[in-house]
């Protein structure tokens, strides 16, 4: 089932969620759940959806990178279902990325972002997940576990000014870097 997708500025986005039980990790409803969440995230070509993101404020988030068109050149990232996630940070390196979010419709960022870290949670089962991520993986990780925190990618940005619209965003910065690689 496809779900409704809350944008900034409903209170959900900035509540901080809560821990999840065994029990309702091991419930029927949660399963069903966690598909939807996969189904919606595929939905609108997302590459994580955090539970707060579906007026849910619960420390639930999914994410799958795989062929995505928002983000073509993006590495594989398989489906990760990650359950009350601690995130430790391996590499104090800040690398800068473009980010979009479902929540934030048709806008895109400059944010900074760890280069290397750890998760630790429980996956879909309740079972201990212990995940290192690097690049690209670890900024999908950090944009989603913020969400969990009540947070979004324009609190991160340095620059304001790297704000775009989606069609702005491909015209001038995405064709401006492939035109200066050339």
């Amino acid at each position: 089932m496809i779900l409704k997708v809350a944008r900034l500025g409903h209170p959900i986005v900035r509540t901080a969620a809560r821990e999840v039980t065994i029990d309702e990790i091991r419930s029927h409803d949660f399963q069903l759940l966690i598909d939807s969440m996969v189904e919606t995230m595929h939905e609108y070509s997302g590459v994580g959806l955090a539970a707060t993101q579906i007026h849910l404020p619960i420390q639930v988030a999914v994410l799958e990178v795989e062929r995505n068109p928002r983000y073509p050149d993006a590495p594989s990232v398989p489906l990760t279902v990650l359950i009350n996630p601690v995130v430790t940070i391996l590499d104090n390196q800040l690398v800068d990325g473009y980010e979009g979010c479902l929540s934030i419709p048709d806008l895109r960022g400059l944010v900074p972002r760890f280069r290397r870290l750890r998760v630790q949670a429980l996956g879909r089962n309740a079972e201990p997940l212990d995940i290192i991520a690097e690049d690209f993986h670890a900024r999908v990780i950090q944009h989603e576990t913020d969400h969990l925190k009540g947070e979004v990618y324009l609190d991160r940005m340095r620059d304001m000014r790297t704000l775009a619209h989606l069609a702005e965003f491909q015209r001038y910065v995405l064709e401006g870097a492939a035109a200066a690689r050339k």
